[in-house]
């Protein structure tokens, strides 16, 4: 026991090698940074969002070879722009909480079998919930639609275009090497089950428990759950915690700010390549960008005040977090019984 404890906290605090993190940060950096400044010069910050989450786009396939990589960018980008279509439907037709949370489970469940099916990386349904869950509640109507598939397309295609031009200067090759598909066994099944119901249970108790932002609490979930054993697992959902807590005091500090759009486009810009730079050595020093970008994008396009954001943030994390790491034990200990 001890010594599974002892894995846990010195896989919580070390920080991997760079493994040339620097040129996926140089690739987020463009891949959001212009579709922002498209939209602060057209005066539409509002759409922010949308452009950030095709822009996610660009983060699949990093360790891929280049052929792979644009292809795994394209079918991640068509999802993710899906998932925001999703969403929207649900906030048009004012669909209830739990309702829509039914329904991005459903997704999240759906995305990770897909996942790993399509052997993505970074593994996992943890965009497209998040996507799906925050284009849900925000204020929408029948024009919203166009916006999102332009904003959103856009900004997947001008990922791709970034990744495909980094490809070229370093002139990488486009060769396909061979790759099986792992089949839907066990493994598949166990993983798609426990990411449906972290995701549900999280998110009916965000609903519950808080009522606002509840798509936090499911991304906290699905995250939570996204290692490969318990171990894994848990270190992922401590990693999330602490570095949302410490993103959290850094992103009230810029909110107090009340930054003008350029200098909030430069800051989202700068945490992305923060994130990037981390997120394949240390999650938890990753959530200390990822945190803040995310409240300030969500700022943007959310009527709710800083304060409820913040707590929001933190409350949910914490619901998504606990429920995640239940279910990730519970499911480890019924696959050693289903094994024993």
């Amino acid at each position: 026991m001890a010594e599974s404890r002892g894995r846990v906290w010195t896989g919580v605090i070390r920080i991997g090698p760079h493994g040339g993190a620097h040129r996926v940060a140089a690739r987020a950096a463009l891949s959001v940074g212009v579709p922002l400044l498209v939209l602060l010069l057209i005066g539409r910050l509002d759409l922010s969002v949308y452009a950030s989450f095709g822009a996610f786009a660009a983060l699949y396939g990093r360790l891929d070879p280049p052929r792979t990589r644009v292809r795994m960018q394209a079918t991640a980008g068509g999802i993710l722009v899906l998932a925001m279509l999703l969403g929207t439907v649900l906030s048009v037709l004012s669909a209830p909480p739990l309702v829509s949370v039914i329904v991005v489970a459903a997704l999240a469940a759906a995305v990770t079998l897909f996942a790993y099916r399509a052997q993505w990386h970074p593994p996992g349904a943890l965009f497209t919930v998040f996507a799906a869950g925050a284009c849900a509640s925000f204020p929408a109507t029948a024009a919203t639609f166009g916006l999102v598939l332009l904003v959103g397309v856009s900004s997947v295609l001008w990922s791709l275009l970034v990744t495909t031009a980094f490809v070229l200067a370093r002139r990488g090759s486009w060769r396909v090497p061979t790759r099986s598909r792992p089949p839907i066994g066990s493994v598949a099944r166990e993983m798609t089950a426990t990411v449906g119901v972290a995701a549900l249970l999280a998110g009916v108790a965000g609903v519950l428990l808080v009522g606002t932002h509840w798509y936090w609490a499911m991304v906290g979930a699905v995250a939570a759950v996204g290692g490969a054993h318990v171990s894994a697992r848990l270190i992922r959902g401590i990693q999330r915690l602490v570095g949302t807590l410490v993103g959290v005091l850094i992103a009230a500090g810029l909110l107090a700010l009340q930054l003008p759009p350029w200098a909030i486009l430069v800051v989202a810009v700068a945490m992305q390549v923060g994130a990037e730079l981390f997120v394949g050595r240390n999650y938890g020093i990753a959530m200390v960008f990822i945190t803040p970008l995310a409240l300030l994008m969500i700022s943007l396009a959310s009527p709710a005040t800083p304060d409820m954001l913040l707590r929001d943030r933190v409350l949910e994390t914490v619901i998504g977090v606990a429920v995640g790491t239940i279910v990730a034990i519970v499911s480890a200990a019924l696959r050693r019984r289903s094994t024993a």
